[in-house]
């Protein structure tokens, strides 16, 4: 498995995805609004505290979204790291 950044039109999403790439779960991401930059990190059931709004910069909310480690809620233990490379949307 891997953890990794992946452009959209707005901003990027975190992603674990297998190493065919025939695997993809959203787990976290950044977006840029008229009010700067939101993020969230994913969690099964309901917490608030994973999502903030108004951040200054998209790695601002990079960082956050990291923070929460989601990836942990997808793999048992894995010692996963995010690939640096942030990959672009294929057309």
């Amino acid at each position: 498995m891997k953890v990794f950044w992946k452009e959209t039109r707005r901003g990027q999403r975190l992603v674990l995805g297998d190493e065919a790439g025939g695997y993809e779960e959203e787990i976290g991401g950044v977006r840029e609004t008229k009010r700067g930059f939101d993020a969230f990190a994913k969690t099964f059931g309901y917490e608030p505290g994973r999502a903030v709004k108004g951040l200054s910069s998209l790695e601002e909310g990079k960082e956050f979204v990291e923070s929460f480690r989601p990836w942990e809620l997808f793999t048992e233990g894995e010692g996963l790291n995010i690939d640096p490379d942030v990959r672009t949307i294929q057309a």
